[in-house]
């Protein structure tokens, strides 16, 4: 590579190193915070809010690399230009195509960064947070021991218990379960605890206590009195324990040859598999198309004294566009699972933009100031 490609790239690299940060820092700030409402409200330790904040912090990675590589070429195309150093090596002959050389070998680094994010760090880091998320469920001791509140662990479910004792012994136990159409039971007891069964499942056993069966077909309420009883509460975890698995935990080569075993967990067909493969085969394109376009916006039009602001426009204007693209591409094949060669529409439409302004750039008189004439003068 020669030395002005090195010297350009090692400009783009920098830049796209502070701003990945700077926006990483944003994203991942903000997740955290909601995160750290939803765990910390549940009774979860700060080693549980951790790892969950380690495990999103792949995918924010991913949301972001497109971003930090669009403004930092952007940025470095700009400062090269105010600062005349690509007027000068115009002016040796290098051709505004010829120093995109850099810009490509920029855009190449990055989108192998992309495509190991998406195809492998992604994945297993969803699956170990709905791993995690599975565990939590699973444990519904800190969703059911708040004292004195009245609370909703799931459709038609309320509970309450009056006082904790620090023996983890549970007073005055009200539990509502009115899921059953037709009918709904209250159970009441002085007494209860949380424990496991041999299965390891989750039971609240009450002691000295009563349960209430409304009948509403018939309005007969049946009382049955009890001396201890189990309910499993695992039951109150969402679907009952009957959780699918979400198509972006699968690694890439099972979406497009899914076993019998992959289709039966995520509860989806074949297309649904190979559409998402799609998304991630396009995915590692999109910071290589977004520096493109940002380095050749920027080279429409000659050097002005006034900046290269309506260059940037446009190169923020085509960003969006681009992006609008692919989200409208995603969704008709998503509603559309064989419409799936829809997704590679936007990446082949930014790759012949950034070539079309590439073969203009020098020489378009687009954002070319154009000379006052002077005014005769008066006889």
């Amino acid at each position: 590579m020669a030395r002005f490609d090195r010297y350009v790239l090692s400009q783009l690299m920098v830049l796209w190193g502070f701003f990945s940060l700077v926006l990483v820092s944003v994203y991942w700030i903000n997740r955290a915070v909601i995160l750290f409402d939803q765990l910390i409200a549940d009774g979860q330790s700060s080693g549980t809010f951790l790892t969950f904040t380690i495990l999103t912090l792949p995918n924010v990675i991913r949301l972001v690399l497109p971003i930090s590589a669009f403004v930092a070429a952007v940025y470095v195309t700009n400062r090269l230009t105010t600062e005349s150093e690509l007027v000068v090596a115009q002016a040796t002959g290098l051709s505004p195509a010829r120093m995109a050389r850099a810009v490509m070998a920029f855009g190449l680094l990055v989108a192998l960064l992309m495509a190991v994010l998406v195809h492998v760090l992604v994945p297993a880091s969803r699956t170990q947070l709905s791993e995690r998320e599975d565990e939590i469920a699973a444990n519904v001791t800190a969703r059911l021991l708040k004292e004195g509140q009245f609370l909703h662990p799931a459709d038609g479910i309320t509970f309450y218990v009056r006082e904790i004792t620090p023996d983890a012994e549970l007073r005055d136990v009200f539990l509502s379960d009115a899921r059953d159409e037709g009918q709904g039971t209250v159970y009441l007891a002085e007494r209860a605890y949380l424990a496991r069964s041999e299965e390891d499942r989750p039971r609240l056993v009450m002691f000295d206590g009563q349960a209430q069966t409304l009948d509403e077909a018939t309005g007969r309420l049946r009382v049955t009195r009890f001396e201890d009883f189990a309910y499993d509460v695992s039951t109150l975890m969402d679907g009952g324990g009957s959780s699918r698995r979400d198509v972006r935990e699968f690694p890439t080569t099972s979406l497009f040859a899914p076993s019998e075993a992959d289709l039966a967990a995520a509860r989806r067909d074949v297309a649904d598999f190979r559409y998402e493969g799609h998304l991630r085969m396009v995915a590692p394109f999109t910071p290589l198309i977004a520096a493109l376009l940002g380095y050749s916006a920027l080279m429409l039009g000659g050097f002005s004294r006034f900046g290269v602001w309506r260059q940037i426009g446009l190169a923020v204007v085509l960003i969006v566009l681009y992006q609008i693209g692919e989200n409208a591409a995603a969704d008709v094949a998503r509603r559309d699972a064989s419409a799936w060669p829809a997704v590679y529409a936007p990446p082949a439409a930014g790759f012949a933009a950034a070539a079309i302004m590439l073969a203009l750039g020098g020489r378009s008189s687009i954002f070319r100031r154009r000379p006052k004439r002077p005014g005769v003068a008066p006889a």
